[in-house]
């Protein structure tokens, strides 16, 4: 088993790593919409769902992964009332034929929507 951190990712809010590598697949901790870089956050649930599908993509990218090798998708939403705003964003990043998915209403704090993954290993 591996796990890593990258500071090309948005820093961890608590003491978790942004990957494990186990058994044939690579989970992500969930990530939010924060910018790399400067820790901002864009306004707006599709603003927010594309920086999160970006970072995830980052992450992915440290184990020589895209979106193509995710299996499993879990997203968080602070309002579900935004569900068609986060589907068309999802639907127009993520490659077909889609990982399946849940989608739940959540808590979040000062963010829109949180996305976590399964990926498999080629």
């Amino acid at each position: 088993m591996e796990k890593l951190t990258s500071e090309k990712l948005p820093r961890p809010a608590g003491p978790y790593s942004h990957l494990a590598v186990a058994g044939g697949l690579v989970f992500t901790a969930g990530f939010g919409p924060q910018d790399p870089a400067t820790d901002a956050v864009p306004d707006g649930i599709q603003a927010q769902t594309e920086a999160v599908i970006r970072n995830i993509e980052r992450a992915l990218t440290q184990v020589g992964l895209d979106l193509s090798h995710v299996v499993k998708v879990t997203a968080h939403l602070a309002d579900l009332d935004d569900f068609g705003a986060y589907n068309a964003v999802y639907e127009r990043m993520f490659p077909a034929p889609y990982p399946v998915r849940t989608t739940v209403g959540s808590h979040l704090l000062g963010i829109l929507v949180e996305i976590d993954v399964v990926a498999a290993l080629p």
